[in-house]
């Protein structure tokens, strides 16, 4: 590889490689795809390690880690082990309106334990007739007593056969629009949740998505996250954090796929050279390296700038809608350069491309990512008068 290009580093960086050269994240990788799984052992082991939740704070048992130095520690779990274990990484952040907003016994109950790798929270705010426009959830909590019942139902939602608990987005009835949606803790084995299996996916098959139902079901007040009415104000934060941290999680399953191939280019001899010398292969690898890079360089500029307080949520945002992007295409042309094998399951090419796939969709689809950046670039006016 070019010195002009080297992996990011940070202490964190040798850290991450030897937990995954002891805990063989490459090949765990492949085999919760081949057979999908929550691989539990390595959630633990990982927690042990103080691999979960890099960047939450330390006083919640988190690593403490700043926003960039996180995303080192993330791309290198991906780098090793595909999104799988990058996103594993990032469960307590995805988390963190529990962490912020949540009682402390339900911190201490749920968020702590999670961060330990000993239970699972999962998050559930997609309906069917509310993807990325969370404003239209039409799941009802409706305060009864000393308790909310839970009427609705939750769709494409990550970990829905596996998590012990939930943190469940719901609107208040009568409410509408971000109004009146607040966020409860949701144990998932209360009487009225049924969880419902998915009709499988195209790629991170570990996380077994599928719907949970709410059948009237009594969540007491006291797992209500913060005030009634406020869970989008919360959530919304968490999902710019995210963003940005997710996209150092594409970046280093590209850029694993990307040295394969440079490797195996330079030694691929095809009609009496090397393929390398072929300019139709050497110069969109080139073209995807410094992509890989200079995406990297932004979304660290990003981080750094949001930690500061001086980011926009468009701009981190777009970090995660370019890393996708450019991941994508660089896996692409893995598979296109490596041939028929790159096309089979006999190189992990394929299967990082349908992980990634899920980027420009996941977490704030590209296209609303775009729109966000657009208002900020050109702010809402109102009309002139006649």
């Amino acid at each position: 590889m070019s010195d002009a290009w080297p992996l990011p580093a940070a202490p964190i960086a040798e850290e991450v490689g030897r937990f995954a050269e002891a805990h063989h994240l490459d090949r765990r990788s492949r085999e919760v795809d081949e057979h999908p799984e929550f691989p539990r052992r390595e959630f633990r082991a990982m927690g042990e390690t103080g691999l979960l939740g890099l960047a939450t704070s330390k006083d919640r048992g988190g690593r403490g880690l700043s926003l960039p130095e996180a995303a080192v520690g993330l791309y290198h779990l991906a780098y090793r082990g595909g999104t799988v274990f990058g996103k594993i990484s990032l469960q307590p952040e995805f988390s963190s309106v529990l962490a912020d907003h949540g009682d402390p016994s339900l911190v201490d109950r749920w968020f702590r334990p999670l961060v330990r790798g000993e239970i699972l929270v999962g998050n559930q705010i997609t309906e069917a007739g509310a993807g990325s426009d969370a404003s239209a959830l039409a799941t009802v909590a409706e305060r009864v007593g000393d308790a909310y019942v839970l009427s609705g139902e939750k769709t494409d939602v990550a970990h829905a056969l596996d998590a012990e608990a939930a943190l469940v987005y719901a609107r208040s009835p009568g409410s509408s629009r971000h109004r009146g949606i607040s966020v409860f803790l949701v144990p998932q084995d209360l009487p009225g949740v049924r969880r419902v299996p998915g009709s499988g996916d195209l790629g991170e098959r570990w996380q077994r998505r599928g719907s949970v139902v709410y059948e009237r079901a009594k969540v007491p007040l006291s797992h209500r996250i913060g005030a009634e009415g406020e869970g989008f104000s919360y959530v919304r934060p968490e999902l710019v954090r995210e963003r940005g941290l997710l996209a150092a999680v594409y970046l280093g399953v590209a850029r694993a796929s990307w040295e394969e191939t440079v490797r195996y280019v330079g030694e691929r001899a095809t009609f009496g050279h090397a393929l390398s010398d072929d300019q139709a292969v050497a110069f969109p690898l080139v073209d995807d390296g410094a992509a890989l890079v200079a995406t990297w360089r932004y979304t660290v500029h990003a981080l750094e700038q949001l930690e500061a307080g001086r980011g926009g949520e468009g701009t981190v945002s777009m970090a995660k809608a370019m890393a996708a992007e450019v991941a994508l295409r660089a896996i692409d042309h893995a598979i296109q350069f490596h041939g028929g094998r790159g096309y089979s399951r006999a190189l992990p090419h394929e299967q990082r491309w349908r992980d990634v796939r899920s980027g420009s969709i996941a977490h704030g689809a590209s296209e609303v990512i775009r729109r966000a950046m657009a208002r900020e670039l050109w702010p809402r006016k109102p009309p002139a008068n006649p």
